[in-house]
């Protein structure tokens, strides 16, 4: 089976807390708009918001999908989320491993 891979998607988002990050990464696959979900703990975020830098720990959730589920994935981590402004971007893949992109294909759902 042959996959064009500009249909897929790696989503790149960070969370406050492991808990969080599994509640979304569990919804993420039982809702079928992601294939798997790495959840990587111990990332450290210096950004500025609302006009100052904050310092915080937060867990990288690494989200592999396709372009027709992305606005499923976005509608997921928005609904849980704890955060005001998730962070929540999508990278295309260039490139990929046919049998794992299959694997993606056959594991992720498209929905209207």
């Amino acid at each position: 089976m042959e996959n064009p891979t500009q249909d897929y998607r790696l989503v790149v988002t960070t969370c406050p807390s492991a808990a969080l990050a599994e509640q979304i990464a569990r919804a993420l696959i039982e809702r079928h708009c992601a294939a798997c979900v790495n959840i990587i703990p111990g990332v450290r975020s210096i950004y500025r918001w609302h006009g100052k830098i904050a310092d915080d720990n937060e867990v990288l959730l690494l989200v592999k999908t396709r372009e027709t589920c992305l606005t499923q994935v976005q509608d997921c981590i928005r609904e849980l989320h704890t955060y005001d402004v998730p962070e929540m971007i999508a990278l295309p893949i260039v490139n990929g491993f046919t049998p794992y992109l299959n694997w993606i294909t056959e594991s992720v759902t498209p929905h209207d």
